[in-house]
């Protein structure tokens, strides 16, 4: 709410300039601000002006106003004199305790307030200051989950995340773009990252029942501080666009799990095309259709065990060696050592990040 001092010092300076007086009250016809001593000795005409449908009026020689929040009056004006320029000025002034209003609403709504910290565009006294007037919470555990969901402006989907979480206040849901819900939630000291981990599992569940919608959700990690939530924000953001790259099968994804690939998608794209030029002599092997990236990421899975591999894909194992010797073939690299299998598979997630890079310039 809007402070009486501030309405005060928005009324006194109109005074000055245009030297007509000017008096605020709330609805039961309590003086809030005025420029003069008289402004209370009208209530009774105050009180019946409020309980009308008018939203201005002339009353006993002045102008009587009615100051509206979200079209619901909170503060009636008047202005003392019953002429023309009284009414502009009453106008003028209405009109500038109202933008005032909403500008204060703003600065201190909880929602802005976390948009703000998610998205890092307050100085850290800022953060800490509009904490404590909001009453939320500094040194307390939180993390950001991200739920991406397929269609814009999902408002089913986002009304099954604040059911869920309606009981804890002091968990926030908001969004900065069009596809995403951001939750930012309260931990318990106790929980850990296998609490979070359910936590996005329910979420999951209830979303693709319930909205039937299919959403993927990532997360990023524990934080202690109310300035660190930009921070578990970005590592969340960054979860899902290295899960969209190299772990599409996943449906949750979690920023302290990302392994290799949260490390080749901070890697410059130069450095990227050196590091598959040095591996494939420039030209990355057309050869490798889709039976046979199955067949190598089910060897990576059996930890190279070629029999394991075999019988999982239902065929003979002279048949897996011969593709895996087709393979080497065309690559230089034989996937069943240790060191060129490394090598292969760094190389297909750089390969990966490679063309996912090239469609977001596009």
């Amino acid at each position: 709410m809007i402070s009486g001092q501030v309405i005060q010092t928005s009324i006194d300076e109109l005074r000055s300039i245009t030297r007509i007086d000017l008096c605020v009250t709330d609805m039961d016809g309590n003086a809030v601000a005025s420029t003069f001593s008289e402004g209370e000795g009208q209530k009774e005409a105050l009180l019946l002006f409020g309980d009308s449908a008018a939203d201005s009026q002339v009353v006993q020689g002045c102008h009587f106003f009615k100051i509206k929040e979200d079209q619901v009056p909170e503060y009636m004006l008047i202005a003392r004199g019953s002429g023309e320029d009284v009414y502009m000025v009453g106008k003028i002034a209405v009109s500038q305790i109202q933008n005032l209003i909403i500008a204060y609403k703003e600065r201190y709504d909880k929602n802005s307030f976390i948009q703000n910290v998610l998205l890092d565009n307050l100085l850290l006294v800022d953060i800490y200051n509009r904490a404590k007037k909001l009453h939320v919470e500094v040194e307390v555990k939180r993390v950001v989950y991200i739920i991406e969901t397929k269609q814009e402006k999902d408002s089913n989907a986002l009304e099954i995340v604040k059911s869920l979480f309606a009981s804890n206040t002091k968990d926030f849901i908001t969004a900065v773009d069009e596809k995403s819900i951001i939750l930012v939630k309260e931990l318990k000291p106790e929980d850990g990252y296998e609490g979070v981990e359910r936590t996005a599992k329910m979420l999951l569940d209830m979303l693709n029942s319930e909205a039937m919608s299919q959403v993927r959700v990532a997360y990023g990690t524990i934080i202690d501080e109310i300035r660190s939530v930009s921070k578990s924000y970005k590592e969340a953001k960054m979860a899902l666009d290295v899960g969209r790259i190299f772990y599409e099968e996943k449906s949750i994804v979690a920023y302290n799990t990302l392994g290799i690939g949260r490390l080749i998608y901070q890697l410059p794209v130069p450095l990227c095309e050196m590091f598959l030029d040095e591996v494939f002599g420039g030209k990355f092997p057309e050869d490798l259709d889709e039976e046979t990236l199955m067949t190598i990421n089910k060897f990576f899975e059996n930890s190279l065990n070629v029999s394991e591999t075999s019988r999982q894909l239902y065929i003979h194992r002279n048949t897996l060696v011969y593709r895996l010797e087709k393979l080497q073939k065309s690559t230089g690299l034989d996937v069943r050592v240790f060191e060129d299998a490394l090598t292969f598979r760094i190389a297909l997630m750089v390969e990966n990040y490679m063309r996912f890079m090239k469609r977001e310039t596009i």
